[in-house]
């Protein structure tokens, strides 16, 4: 009997995740939705979000995004990375930098925003070689809170993602 339960309750935790995700793709914000574009893969990244300390133009200290450092994982896979560039750089030797074009708030204050990233080079024949558009999308994390007091000082905040990478058609 405990184990039909348990059973059970597995069932339906694997459904409410798929319920949760097919939301996610039906609610895609407006600000960072790509029209017109069909996806190619997606990849949940795990890594940091890295921040240096800087004095602004009112003299104060602040802290200011530097660089993205993460594994690409599929499947349970590590298939790439993803860094300065930014960059997103598969197995197979194809690479894709983008521009953010778009953004969208996270669902909290910690979480990294959304984002719809315009691919502006590529290299490589591989996965990526037709993506046109990248989406930073389900974030947790990223965000630095605090005063920085030392310039130059740096900090990672530790956060995951899911990047979808897009190419044209339906």
């Amino acid at each position: 009997m405990a184990r039909h339960r348990i059973g059970g309750l597995l069932t339906v935790s694997i459904a409410a995740l798929a319920l949760h995700a097919d939301g996610a793709r039906a609610q895609m914000p407006a600000a960072i939705a790509a029209p017109g574009q069909s996806p190619v893969v997606t990849l949940r990244a795990a890594g940091a979000q890295i921040y240096e300390c800087k004095a602004g133009k009112d003299g104060k200290l602040t802290w200011v995004f530097r660089e993205p450092i993460a594994s690409l994982i599929l499947d349970g896979n590590t298939v790439g990375r993803h860094y300065a560039g930014p960059i997103w750089e598969y197995a197979d030797g194809s690479a894709v930098t983008g521009k953010a074009v778009g953004n969208a708030p996270a669902a909290t204050a910690s979480d990294v925003p959304w984002l719809k990233l315009e691919v502006v080079g590529r290299r490589g024949n591989g996965m990526l070689a037709d993506v046109a558009t990248v989406q930073r999308i389900n974030t947790n994390g990223g965000m630095l809170a605090g005063a920085c007091d030392q310039v130059g000082g740096l900090r990672s905040v530790p956060y995951s993602a899911d990047y979808v990478f897009l190419r044209p058609g339906g």
